[in-house]
């Protein structure tokens, strides 16, 4: 069996920035020859054998949805790929890319008018220029534009180059808030996958969801986020995802077997949700899922996944990972038998204290 054993980072945060709230996110690791030069030979993957579906395709969820808290491998993968970083070229002594009008965060859709479907596309695309003239079809600030790079030949290479980096992909692990009982519809995350250099939400293409692992876990202390250390096995599917977007990931899980039996809860509006007690459910050993204690300190109105402030108060889960730490984005909350949101975030500097999500705020997007 083939798994990947990984560690959690945070996805929101760009390259150096320090976040007096960090994502409580989903690791991620770049998939085999994720990150690639544009124009350079490299060693891709084909593109991914999953069901292509958007959110439209999913059935409408129903009253009582089941608090999952268990943790899942996840592999997302871009419409498009995307700029992230810059690269000087040796054959042209400058970098065409950012001479032309790319920048780091554009989502190259099109080039000449042919669509790139992922790092390996870009590269073969390159490959039948015939002339220094690339257009490219570019997402930037949810716009489309075209972008008009000299392309640089290499004569080492036998093709033309535009010295950017490029990401197709990105893979980690990450916890499922609800499970639709009837229909196997799933929320997880709290909010949504963003690229690791730069920081923006990934445009969403396909993926799906894995079986995984929680091996370790590296407790959270002040300034220092912990993480979960764990594993995931990329040759089996148990579901596949219909969009990425700023309140969580949504799709379909395939395996009953990971939800069946268990018990679905109402959903409480954000009026019903109070300060007072309150526990969730984290998956930080094994596949086993626990319920801890917490707090609910502060309600807010809302504020991007910032719904409410809880405090981890359980001392078994304070003993293991010291308050919140990466991975558990998405556990579930529940209070007075009802499912009221996600864990989304954890405080720098007070690990026990952490942001969450309205569970409905997650519902809306999932339609």
């Amino acid at each position: 069996m083939r798994k990947k054993q990984l560690k959690t980072i945070a996805l929101a945060a760009g390259r150096g920035c320090l976040l007096a709230a960090f994502c409580a996110a989903l690791l991620t690791v770049l998939l085999p020859g994720g990150s690639v030069t544009a124009g350079a030979q490299a060693d891709i993957p084909g593109e991914p054998a999953v069901m292509t579906a958007g959110l439209s395709d999913l059935p409408p969820v129903g009253e009582k949805l089941i608090p999952l808290g268990r943790t899942t491998g996840i592999k997302l993968f871009s419409k498009g790929t995307m700029v992230v970083d810059f690269a000087k070229l040796e054959c042209s002594g400058n970098c065409p890319a950012r001479e032309g009008g790319l920048r780091i965060g554009d989502v190259l859709l099109k080039l000449n008018g042919q669509d790139i479907t992922g790092n390996e596309s870009l590269t073969a695309l390159l490959g039948q220029l015939t002339d220094e003239k690339a257009v490219f079809t570019v997402l930037r600030d949810d716009k489309e534009q075209l972008v008009t790079v000299k392309a640089a030949f290499d004569p080492q290479l036998n093709r033309w180059r535009i010295g950017a980096w490029i990401r197709d992909s990105v893979a980690g692990i990450g916890t499922i808030t609800f499970v639709d009982p009837e229909t196997g519809v799933f929320g997880a995350l709290g909010h949504g996958i963003c690229d690791a250099d730069t920081g923006q939400l990934v445009t969403f293409g396909t993926g799906s969801v894995m079986p995984s692992s929680v091996a370790s876990v590296e407790k959270s202390k002040s300034g220092t986020p912990g993480q979960l250390c764990g594993q995931f096995d990329l040759t089996h599917d148990q579901g596949w995802l219909a969009d990425n977007c700023h309140t969580g990931i949504y799709g379909m899980l395939t395996r009953r077997e990971l939800f069946d039996g268990e018990e679905a809860l109402e959903t409480a509006r954000p009026e019903e949700v109070s300060v007072g007690e309150a526990t969730i459910l984290s998956n930080v050993s094994g596949q086993d899922t626990q319920e801890y204690d917490v707090r609910i300190v502060k309600v807010y109105n809302g504020d991007s996944g910032r719904d409410l402030l809880l405090e981890v108060t359980d001392p078994d889960l304070l003993a293991v990972t010291g308050g919140i730490v990466q991975g558990m984005s998405g556990s579930p909350i529940i209070q007075d038998g009802k499912l009221v949101g996600a864990v989304t975030h954890v405080l720098v500097n007070d690990p026990t204290r952490g942001y969450g999500i309205f569970i409905e705020n997650m519902l809306d997007a999932a339609g």
